[in-house]
C-alpha cells in the first residue's frame, strides 16, 4: 500500500516514535523537573508522621489515602511545564502545521510525562508505604494502581495544561480545572489500596481504573488538542 494513501494512524506511527524519543531526551535534559516531584512525594510523606504521630495502626489506617493525594499533587506539580517551554519557543505553533495530526504529539508529551514523573512514583511507593507502616497484602495492589492512575492523571492533567499554556501564573488555574477530573482516579485508586489491606477483593476497582486510563488515552489527548488550537488563536 503506497504510504499516502495509508490510514493516517499508520502514517503517524514513526512520526510519533520519533517525537516520543525526543520529547524523552528533553525531558532528561531537565534534570530539576524530574528530581522536584520525586522530593515533593517523599518529603511529604516523610514529614506526615511527625504531624499526625507516629503510631503504627494510625499510619496503617492513613497511608493509602496520604500515598495518592500525596503522589496526585506531586503530578500535578510538573502538569504547568508540559507545553509551556514549547509555546515559549514557537515549536507549539508548528506542531499544529505538521501533517500528521496533533493528538500524537501530545499523546507524546503525556507519555513523557508519566516516564519521568507518575512510573518513579509509582516505583516509589511500595517503600514510602513501608514508612507510613502499610500492611504487605496492599503493596502490589499501590504499585499496580498508581501504574494505571499516574498514566491518567498525565492525560487529563495535559487538558489543564494545555488551556492555560497561554496564561502567566497559571498553576492556581490549572489546579482548579483538573482536580475536578482527577477525583474518580483517586477514589478508585485510594479504595483498591483500602480493599486490599482489608483483605477484600480490589479487581474491580483496579479494572475501573484501567477503564479510565482507556477513556483519557482516547479522549484526552483530543481535548487537549483543541485546547492547544483554541490558546493558540487567542
Amino acid at each position: 500500500m503506497p504510504a499516502e494513501t495509508a490510514p493516517t494512524v499508520f502514517r503517524a506511527g514513526p512520526g510519533f516514535a520519533a517525537l516520543l524519543r525526543l520529547e524523552l531526551l528533553l525531558a532528561l535534559r531537565r534534570c530539576a523537573d524530574i528530581a522536584n516531584p520525586l522530593l515533593f512525594f517523599v518529603t511529604v510523606l516523610a514529614l506526615l508522621p511527625l504531624g499526625v504521630g507516629p503510631e503504627p495502626e494510625l499510619l496503617a489506617r492513613m497511608a493509602p489515602g496520604l500515598i495518592w493525594v500525596v503522589a496526585l499533587l506531586a503530578t500535578l506539580l510538573s502538569q504547568e511545564s508540559l507545553f509551556r517551554s514549547d509555546f515559549e519557543d514557537g515549536s507549539l505553533e508548528q506542531l499544529t502545521l505538521c501533517p500528521q495530526p496533533l493528538y500524537f504529539a501530545v499523546m507524546a508529551k503525556a507519555a513523557v510525562h508519566w516516564l519521568v514523573t507518575g512510573l518513579p512514583l509509582a516505583l516509589l511507593s511500595p517503600l514510602l508505604g513501608l514508612m507510613l507502616s502499610l500492611p504487605v497484602e496492599g503493596y502490589l495492589c499501590l504499585l499496580i494502581s498508581l501504574l494505571l492512575g499516574t498514566a491518567s492523571l498525565s492525560l487529563i492533567g495535559a487538558v489543564g495544561a494545555a488551556l492555560t499554556v497561554a496564561l502567566r501564573r497559571a498553576g492556581l488555574l490549572l489546579a482548579l480545572i483538573v482536580m475536578p477530573l482527577y477525583v474518580p482516579v483517586l477514589i478508585f485508586g485510594t479504595g483498591a489500596v483500602q480493599a486490599a489491606v482489608d483483605g477484600y477483593a480490589y479487581g474491580a476497582q483496579l479494572a475501573v481504573l484501567a477503564g479510565l486510563l482507556a477513556a483519557a488515552s482516547a479522549l484526552a489527548p483530543l481535548a487537549a488538542a483543541g485546547a492547544i488550537r483554541i490558546s493558540l488563536d487567542n
